[in-house]
């Protein structure tokens, strides 16, 4: 199947490395997505040199000035009074105007998620858009959402989730019927919140076509018991971090064995081939780009300390849902659950 060419924003001055790493990113990625383009947002003078020492790289790029960038540290309330010079509101501001299909930064995440928000409103029946990422598993990846965008979730925000993150899960893994479960704090139908008991037995008894688990514990992750983990945006932000500095601190752990004795840096030797497999299969770049899901647009956030190899990863999740036309697929399989509004498919978790 020939693709179609892509046009996508990009913010230049969002990241640890930027505009270097950025601009870095964007030529890797010009290898792998051949019918891709780029609109380049940020400080011209600084992206330019960038730009010119990948050959070919400008053919595939537009610039586009900005005045203003946003730092980390800035509070997202100055950072929207100012908004419409910076780099992020004019990425987002693309994807509204039909510029570009998608925007990619590895800037401020309030900020990028209030801009894009503001600028492209949700989808159709979605009351609240969620941060969407993948997790390594013993069986593969992990669709894991709301990882910190919504610290409070009502009832029909975790519906809404798990239909979203079923359809991501169908285009990033290729999974026919992805597994769907919500976390709690035990498997049992008791247990949990009555938000959570509630959610459950909606999306056991609707219409819709959703393959639904059940209740999964924090171990689950990683065992890739079901193919969708749904939670609200604090208990998965936790999980995320939490699972972020375990993974940290099991290579300083493996690191400080095999540089304690000449023995040990002589055993690395004999396991280095499958040792790095395993660092392959666990690096953190490979998972990189998260999307706010739910918005009118495919918005991806790269983590802000990444290297050029993980930005590309980014612009290629932006990539895949753009190509597969994922908002249409949401829009869809909201639209049957709705279709049952009339019975009041929610009775208490919409307040």
């Amino acid at each position: 199947m020939v693709k179609k060419d892509i046009i996508l924003s990009i913010d230049a001055m969002g990241g640890d490395g930027a505009p270097k790493t950025v601009i870095d990113g964007v030529a890797e990625a010009k290898s792998r997505y051949p019918h891709v383009k780029y609109l380049i947002f940020g400080d011209k003078k600084k992206i330019s040199p960038i730009i010119a020492t990948h050959e070919g790289l400008l053919a595939y790029c537009e610039i586009i000035h900005s005045e203003d960038e946003v730092g980390y540290e800035e509070t997202l309330s100055r950072a929207v009074r100012r908004g419409k010079k910076t780099s992020i509101w004019m990425g987002s501001e693309a994807v509204k105007n039909g510029d570009t299909q998608g925007f990619v930064s590895a800037g401020n995440t309030g900020v990028f998620m209030a801009m894009s928000k503001l600028n492209l409103r949700t989808l159709p029946n979605i009351e609240r858009p969620a941060l969407c990422s993948l997790f390594p598993n013993q069986n593969g990846e992990t669709v894991m959402l709301d990882l910190g965008a919504n610290s409070h979730c009502n009832v029909r925000n975790l519906v809404e989730f798990s239909i979203m993150g079923m359809c991501f899960s169908k285009i990033i893994s290729g999974i026919n019927k992805p597994l769907v479960g919500l976390l709690n704090v035990g498997s049992e139908e008791m247990k949990g919140t009555e938000k959570i008991k509630e959610a459950s037995s909606i999306l056991k008894n609707s219409d819709l076509d959703i393959n639904f688990y059940g209740f999964v514990e924090g171990d689950d992750i990683a065992l890739g018991t079901v193919d969708v983990v749904v939670t609200d945006g604090f208990t998965g932000n936790v999980s995320l971090k939490t699972a972020e500095g375990t993974a940290k601190l099991y290579t300083s752990f493996l690191k400080s064995a095999f540089e304690s004795s000449l023995l040990s840096r002589l055993g690395y030797l004999f396991i280095k081939p499958s040792l790095n497999k395993v660092i392959t299969k666990t690096d953190p770049r490979k998972y990189n780009g998260a999307l706010f899901i739910g918005l009118n647009g495919i918005v991806v956030k790269s983590h802000g300390g990444t290297d050029a190899f993980g930005f590309a990863n980014a612009i290629g999740v932006a990539v895949d849902l753009v190509d597969r036309n994922l908002n249409k697929s949401i829009a869809e399989e909201l639209d049957r659950l709705y279709e049952n509004s009339d019975k009041h498919i929610f009775t208490n978790g919409i307040q």
